[in-house]
Parts: structure tokens; sequence; C-alpha cells
């Protein structure tokens, strides 16, 4: 028989069984629904503590950090509670004694909920009078919470992963564009006739990168190339770059020489940087009648020429681009091209690479390949060089964006 002496009139057997029923039904029913976070909660509580009488509840859930999602019949200051040096050893429902000053209860129930060996959440339960003999709502009601707050929570945690998953797959979007728009910036054809012969390589580390080479055919007569590298990686690398190369393609053709144009783009990412990046570049003229090739190395690894006899560096320049407010000081190198020379730009990826001793390729390796491989043609050799860095590394990972451009001069 229902006791209708007490403050509140006792729920009898078969209507726990049937609030308990209708309370599993009603959340399943809100999840299936798709229901807010805030929504699950407000039944999550309105269940324990008007239906159940459970007269305290605390539910801390991770997500970046512990955060106190859900509390009432206890004072603000629980909210604050360390849940990772209070709870973390916990992995079954318990009672405990608070270690923290700030905490003056010196018995609660604490119900873990985990998936696998991680923990999701910390519910803490209590009644608002603890002088009271019979057993309390709270111990009476165990199993059933604790169900009750594994449903809850893993439902929320679905929500929080089908957010994530959306998040991702809308990064994902943005980066395949990002890269698509990214390989619109390399040239669509490469020359390969009884002039030049010219094969590039690109592999970002990331989905897009801070790499970039070019070729542009100046007049009938001269034309231009060009490696360069952003400090970083990723889409900040990749924005920087892309406006680097407008800047470049414009100012090429209004400049009269490479200082003064290397000198205008310093200002360029001084202006678009704020000091926050650089760029190193390596950028040269060639005329195919006078054999001269004339050529600016900002910081840049310097690219190999080389001769059926001879490997050289072609290292005249100046400091990276953007390092500085202005360049006072900028060279041009001046080489005279021997017909069927090939000259091999590279950015660090390609020798900065590491074994599994933590060695780099280095430029002694590469300028190995080079001359092992020296009369094959550009694609060739590109080819040799990647696969000579992929098995060096062994299983170590990529650090870098890896880029080649290789031009065979005849």
């Amino acid at each position: 028989m229902a006791d209708n002496t007490t403050g509140k009139t006792a729920v009898s057997r078969p209507k726990i069984k049937d609030i308990k029923l209708s309370s599993i039904l009603e959340v399943t029913k809100a999840i299936n629904n798709n229901f807010s976070t805030e929504k699950l909660l407000e039944i999550f509580e309105n269940v324990l503590k008007e239906q159940l009488n459970i007269g305290k509840l605390i539910l801390f859930s991770y997500d970046s950090g512990w955060k106190c999602l859900l509390k009432y019949g206890v004072e603000d200051e629980m909210a604050s509670i360390d849940v990772a040096k209070e709870f973390g050893q916990i992995k079954e429902i318990s009672t405990i004694d608070y270690t923290s000053n700030a905490a003056h209860h010196t018995f609660e129930i604490v119900v873990p909920v985990y998936h696998k060996s991680s923990p999701l959440a910390y519910v803490l339960i209590g009644d608002l009078n603890e002088d009271k003999l019979e057993v309390s709502a709270a111990i009476k009601h165990l199993p059933f919470v604790q169900t009750l707050a594994n449903i809850i929570v893993v439902a929320i945690e679905n929500k929080k992963l089908a957010k994530e998953n959306i998040r991702q797959a809308a990064m994902r979007k943005e980066l395949e564009l990002a890269s698509e728009m990214q390989s619109m910036l390399f040239p669509s054809s490469l020359p390969d006739n009884g002039r030049l012969q010219i094969n590039a390589y690109y592999l970002p580390h990331q989905q897009v990168g801070g790499d970039y080479y070019d070729f542009i055919q100046l007049d009938e007569n001269e034309v231009a190339f060009c490696m360069a590298d952003v400090s970083g990686k990723g889409v900040p690398a990749a924005l920087l770059m892309s406006n680097f190369q407008a800047n470049l393609r414009i100012l090429l053709n209004h400049m009269t020489s490479l200082t003064d144009l290397v000198k205008e783009l310093n200002t360029k990412v001084m202006q678009n940087a704020k000091g926050e990046k650089f760029i190193t570049l390596f950028i040269a003229r060639y005329n195919i009648v006078t054999k001269i090739l004339t050529y600016i190395n900002a910081g840049h690894n310097p690219p190999l020429l080389a001769t059926e006899n001879s490997v050289t560096m072609l290292r005249v320049g100046c400091t990276g681009i953007g390092m500085f407010d202005e360049l006072n000081k900028v060279k041009e190198g001046v080489v005279s091209i021997d017909p069927g020379s090939v000259i091999l730009c590279y950015t660090d990826g390609v020798v900065e690479i590491e074994n599994e001793k933590e060695e780099e390729f280095g430029v002694a390796r590469l300028k190995d390949t080079l001359r092992a491989n020296f009369s094959s043609d550009m694609e060739s050799l590109n080819n040799k060089i990647i696969s000579d860095v992929i098995q060096y590394k062994g299983n170590m990972p990529y650090i870098d964006d890896i880029a080649l451009f290789s031009c065979r001069i005849f």
C-alpha cells in the first residue's frame, strides 16, 4: 500500500516500473526525433527530479575538457570540481569522499559513463535530506539512473560526432576546392621541344601547400621560370602563395630587371603577411638566342646546374622575400648555359626528408641522382628522384611539401 503520511506521496512499485518504462520510451522517441541536447537534458532532469524524487544531481561531460552540462539541488561551486582529479580513477558506480577543499559534501554517489576505456561522463546524485533513515531514492534507483544516463550521454555524444562529421565533411570539401584552385596556379603545360624540355612534380604535405613553380613565355626569345616556398604549411601558406603568384605574374611584365621585381615582391609580401611568414624564391630569365641565364636566389635551396662533367649550385641573390621591410642588397647571377645542360630546382621537402635514423636525404644524394640520370629525359629524372626519396625515407612520414622543376636546355 502507498505510504501517504510523508510530505510526498511515495510511488508504488508498479507505478515506478511504469515511470521507468515511459521514461525510456520518451527518451528513445526524443533521440529518434533528433531533439536538441538541451531538450534531452531537460527530460533527464524531469525524470530524476520530479518523478523519482532524486534531490540533487550534477552531470559532467567531456568535450575538449570537462564541462558541467546539468545540475540541480547543489551549490554553484560544485560545478567547478576538478573532475579528472576527483573521479578519474572511478570506473564503476561508487560512493566517494572528495579531496577538494571546495567540496563540502563528504558523501556522494558517482555514476561513470564509459566508452571502451575512455570516460564520457560522470553523474553525481544524492538526496536533499541526507538525515532520512530510509534508503534514499538515489540509491534505490541506481541501476535505472545508470541506464538512463548511458542512453542520454551516448545520444549527446552521437550528436556531437554527427556535428563533427558534418564539419569535417565541409572542411574536406573546402580543401578539395582549394586544392583544385591551387592546381590552377601551376602551368597547364610545359615546353618539350628542340629548345627546352621541362617537367615538374608537386606533392603537397596536406591537401594544399605552400610550394610553387611557374614557367612564363615572355616573348619569342625569352622565358622566365621560378620556384618558391612559403614558410609553414596548409591553407595559410597556400593563400599567401596564390597571392604571391598573382603579383609575380603581373609585375614580371612591367619590371625591367629581376632586382626591381624581387624588391617589389618583397614589399607585397610584407603588406600581406605582416612579417609573420616569408617566401624563399628562385627566379630566372633565360634568353634562348644568347644562351644567357640571369637569376636571383632569394634564400631558396640553390638549384643545381649540371653539365655532362660538373654540377654547380646557383646561389647568388639575397635574403628571403618578406623577412625584412626592404631588400637593400640584391645581386643577380649571370650564367652562360652550355647546350644540353640541366637545371634542377627543388624545395626543402626533397632534401630535408629523413630516414629512420633521422638522417636527411641531403643535397649530396640529390646531386648523385642527377649525375647518374643526367642523360634521362626530365620526366624520368623527376620520377627517379622521387623514387630515391621514397626508398630513402622508408616508413618515415613526409614532413613538408615536395616540389621539383627540371629543365634541359638544348
